[in-house]
């Protein structure tokens, strides 16, 4: 347990440091420590009970808990932030503040302050029957400008975007957004790609343009990725102290090896190949090797790539986001089907659930307990369980690094997805629920307590596109849709009225 004591906390300061460092002045330890109170929650009470505590009473506990949090890590956040400019600026209803805009996930630079004659030539970018330009808040890292939209969105971003190009060139980034008050308003922020900004310098020497495409360490990390892959697949069932005597030993784990890479492969490629047609800067997928061990015995913690463009509309945010999972669900299924039909039925265990692969419950999954019927026939009875084939454990893997993208929460594929089709502020109140629904039903599903504390450690709010009002197509509505249900099937167990009819 120290182990993922020790993931999860390095994951929340990653999450902490990532999302908010740049718009509190609120220490990012202290920001951490906050967040950290549910895991440190759960730590306690499985120390002081062991195995032995009451299920209800730990999530009413960690309930307590997870709300305390996250009140106490809003009020740091908003007690940290820096006040705005408002000079000038008509109050919001309520006293609410509008959300900042985003901007490229790279490090937030300070607005240079505009003077009468370029703020004069703001104004004349927003002509009143696209958008009638109310007034300007001036802000650390944005520019604000409120007003009434007359037309469409689409019309009226690319309108006042081609107009603050001709005026300012490449300066800011145009952000189009919903306040709080529903209205939407245009946000300015400074570009780090400007070329006509001067460029950055530090102890004298002039800062060299960030390298996305390198091929050399994406490699390396691809062939330790698939030795460290392969060993795991050679130790699987085995003790990982029982290392490979030979090269034949190790060409057992091949199998296991190369399926997983090629799930976490097409998954990443789909992101990667995606956000190119968009033309969003991104690097090239690299693979995360990890020795096996008893914690974590399977050779990878998967893969990523960085986006380091702001993403141009909902329309590419969406396809971007649900890239990835549906061509890695693609590749998953005929690779989780051929190590299904090669794995063998067992008697069940107690200890029999999703995450036990030499007593793997089909059960446990809705979708998995139909594969299984498709896979296996009448081979497999509803009261057994399977000792699972390599390529089978690769396959199930898959579908849950799937499941856990399409978790429609912040930053997750899933959270792409529902921002995408309701817009930010909604996409955020699902994310909330979810996590909440998750956490219930990982007190059915054993396995999915630690995901419920990750996804509570995680922020809602999804970073907008440039362009973040105008709506999707029904076409896109659809599949967002198809895929959330997909999620249900993975993660839901299968009723047991459905298994005696299956088997």
């Amino acid at each position: 347990m120290i182990f993922w004591l020790l993931l999860i906390g390095i994951l929340t300061y990653f999450i902490v440091q990532r999302s908010v460092a740049n718009i509190t002045r609120t220490p990012v330890w202290l920001l951490w420590l906050v967040m950290m109170m549910p895991a440190f929650t759960w730590m306690g009470w499985l120390v002081a009970t062991g195995d032995k505590g009451d299920d209800f009473q730990l999530l009413l506990l960690l309930t307590g808990s997870f709300i305390v949090s996250s009140t106490l890590y809003w009020f740091l956040v908003q007690w940290g932030r820096p006040k705005p400019n408002t000079a000038g600026a008509k109050p919001q209803p309520g006293g609410l503040p509008e959300p900042l805009a985003a901007v490229p996930a790279e490090p937030r630079s300070t607005l240079r302050p505009m003077n009468k004659e370029e703020e004069a030539s703001l104004q004349n970018c927003f002509p009143w029957s696209v958008y009638y330009l109310q007034n300007i808040e001036h802000r650390p890292q944005a520019l604000i400008c409120r007003g009434q939209l007359r037309t469409a969105p689409e019309v009226a971003y690319k309108t006042i975007q081609e107009n603050i190009t001709a005026h300012f060139s490449d300066r800011f980034l145009v952000v189009f957004q919903e306040g709080l008050n529903g209205k939407p308003f245009f946000a300015l922020v400074p570009n780090p790609q400007s070329k006509s900004s001067p460029p950055k310098e530090k102890s004298g020497e002039r800062s060299q343009p960030e390298q996305l495409f390198r091929p050399v360490l994406a490699g390396a990390m691809l062939m330790a990725t698939l030795l460290t892959t392969t060993l795991a697949g050679a130790l699987m069932g085995k003790s990982p102290d029982a290392l490979p005597q030979n090269f034949t030993e190790l060409e057992s784990g091949l199998p296991y090896a190369l399926a997983i890479m090629v799930i976490l492969g097409i998954h990443e490629s789909g992101h990667y190949l995606t956000a190119r047609r968009y033309r969003i800067r991104t690097t090239l997928p690299y693979f995360i090797p990890v020795p096996p061990a008893n914690i974590f015995p399977f050779g990878t913690f998967g893969a990523f790539i960085q986006m380091r463009s702001p993403i141009p509309n909902r329309k590419a945010l969406f396809d971007v986001g649900i890239a990835g999972p549906l061509a890695g669900f693609i590749a998953t299924i005929p690779i989780l089907l051929w190590g299904l039909a090669h794995s063998t039925p067992i008697p069940a265990a107690a200890d029999s659930g999703l995450l036990n692969f030499t007593s793997f419950k089909p059960a446990a999954s809705l979708l998995i307990a139909l594969l299984s019927k498709v896979a296996l026939g009448d081979t497999l009875a509803a009261e057994q369980a399977l000792m699972l084939n390599p390529v089978a454990i690769a396959g199930c893997l898959g579908l849950v690094i799937t499941a856990l993208n399409l978790m429609p929460v912040g930053q997750l594929d899933g959270g792409h997805i529902v921002h995408a089709m309701f817009g930010q502020r909604t996409g955020a109140t699902i994310g909330q629920i979810s996590r909440l629904l998750i956490l219930a039903l990982s007190f059915i599903q054993k396995e999915l307590f630690l995901w419920a504390l990750l996804l509570f450690l995680m922020p809602v709010v999804d970073e907008p596109a440039l362009n973040d009002v105008s709506d999707l197509d029904n076409r896109r509505d659809f599949l967002g849709l198809s895929t959330l249900c997909l999620l249900l099937l993975i993660i839901l167990p299968a009723p047991q009225a459905l298994m005696q009819i299956l088997f």
